[in-house]
């Protein structure tokens, strides 16, 4: 108890301190151990293809036992080459309510030594920041969330229900872990809302004042076509008036053109709402008339000119792969083109398909679905996740507004919320965009963001399961 009461003193001392710009680089409990769990972690090399993430599995699961976890609680689920981790810390369920899952992934993208500054598989800090691939995403997450876990076990902290670490093995490509997990092992991660550590996150400002915080409730749904027009073909040199390759050229041609219809949601609207206080301009008008009235066409428009928010009003759809014809001399007897589409909560994949084939205009086309497509709806704003979030972020960062955010990309919470789970990006992380390189070559974070992180959790744990 005296330990724990020690620990409490110095965090409370140590908060202040952020708030007002400093960075501690040494005050926050088992801050040593999370960059040790990350510098190793990066050194394996759990790419597709590797089979390496059963040994990051391995490697955590013993981290786990030596902090106090039983055996029993402890489980690596292998899933062909690759494998999930679950890691149950019990409560003592005064509460009554089920367990809080919390979630991250411990593969990444793959990276090739040629091509980067620094060897992408040894975790090296310099000039304030930490690289190496998976220093972001999610080496990160998953060794500031261990290194909580190990702390709150050796501070003798007992939740009122269960916590349950759930770290997926291929969240990168086939996502079969977190579908395992979802199904095969839903009796292991079972729990009242999931706690996703690979979504949402603080935006700092290039001069690094702090922006907002976005809270991650909702994710597209991911969904691939392919369109393929078939022709008979014949001799370079007697040409036909139908071609393949010109009749597809057409049909994306027209899809291009085509405007998915305007979409807003409870969450999207308050984001767009939030985001319009700091956004001058037209542009900002465009946001607060748009949250109002999605029929406003100019303000649709206005909004649609810039990615960045194109997506947070409704369906997209875009080519991104084309291929064609056999031979130079040939007429094409086939054209295909590879269509990606993020589908907005609630439009459903089969009516975002039925609206490509009508804005293609050709009925000849063969269409098809690659993939599975894994439709899931917008989590509720619960009042307790949002009030504890809003606590750890402005412990270090006072009246940064919390703001709602619909992803674009995919996360393992799209299949948690897909079986009834709803799921919340909440990563600890404040970052400028100028920091941002997961995918991509030198992936970095701030050094500055470890002890935010770790504190960021701490609270976040404390206030959703503390007594």
């Amino acid at each position: 108890m005296r330990s724990l009461l020690k620990t409490v003193a110095v965090a409370a001392l140590v908060v202040p301190m952020l708030a007002q710009g400093a960075v501690a680089t040494d005050t926050v409990p088992f801050m040593a151990k999370a960059r040790e769990i990350l510098e190793h972690t990066v050194s394996i090399r759990s790419a597709k293809g590797q089979g390496l993430v059963p040994k990051v599995a391995e490697y955590l699961a013993a981290q786990f036992k030596a902090g106090g976890f039983d055996a029993k609680d402890i489980h690596i689920l292998p899933v062909g080459k690759t494998a999930a981790l679950v890691v149950r810390y019990h409560g003592d369920g005064s509460s009554g309510k089920k367990p809080i899952l919390l979630s991250g992934h411990m593969d990444v993208v793959d990276a090739l030594r040629k091509d980067w500054e620094r060897d992408p598989f040894k975790l090296i800090e310099e000039n304030g920041y930490f690289y190496g691939r998976g220093a972001e995403d999610d080496k990160w997450a998953v060794a500031v969330l261990t290194a909580t876990f190990l702390r709150l076990k050796a501070e003798g902290f007992v939740p009122n229900r269960d916590l349950i670490i759930a770290f997926s093995g291929d969240e990168e490509t086939d996502m079969a872990t977190t579908k395992a997990l979802a199904h095969q092992y839903r009796n292991l991660i079972d729990a009242d809302f999931a706690l996703i550590a690979d979504g949402g996150g603080g935006v700092l400002a290039e001069d690094g004042t702090p922006q907002s915080y976005n809270l991650q409730a909702a994710e597209k749904t991911y969904a691939t076509f392919e369109a393929t027009v078939h022709n008979p073909g014949g001799h370079s040199s007697r040409p036909r008036k139908d071609n393949a390759i010109y009749e597809l050229a057409t049909a994306l041609k027209n899809i291009q053109a085509y405007q998915f219809p305007a979409e807003l949601s409870e969450l999207t609207k308050a984001y767009f709402l939030e985001v319009a206080k700091r956004t001058e301009g037209p542009m900002g008008d465009a946001m607060r008339r748009y949250a109002e009235n999605p029929k406003d066409t100019d303000a649709l428009m206005m909004l649609r000119s810039d990615p960045e928010y194109i997506g947070t009003t409704g369906t997209t759809c875009v080519a991104t792969m084309l291929r064609g014809g056999h031979a130079e001399n040939a007429l094409p007897q086939s054209a295909t083109a590879t269509i990606n589409c993020r589908i907005f909560p609630g439009t459903g994949v089969q009516n975002t398909l039925d609206q490509l084939k009508k804005a293609a205009g050709n009925d000849k086309i063969e269409w098809k679905r690659i993939g599975d497509a894994t439709e899931s709806p917008g989590s509720p704003l619960r009042k307790d996740v949002v009030d504890a979030v809003t606590h750890a972020v402005h412990a270090t960062y006072p009246n940064v507004p919390i703001v709602p955010e619909m992803s674009s990309g995919a996360s393992d919470g799209m299949y948690f919320r897909a079986v009834g789970i709803p799921s919340y990006g909440v990563t600890g992380a404040f970052m400028k965009a100028s920091d941002e390189f997961a995918h991509g070559l030198n992936e970095r974070m701030p050094v500055a963001s470890l002890p935010i992180s770790m504190r960021h959790w701490y609270i976040i744990l404390h206030d959703l399961a503390g007594k």
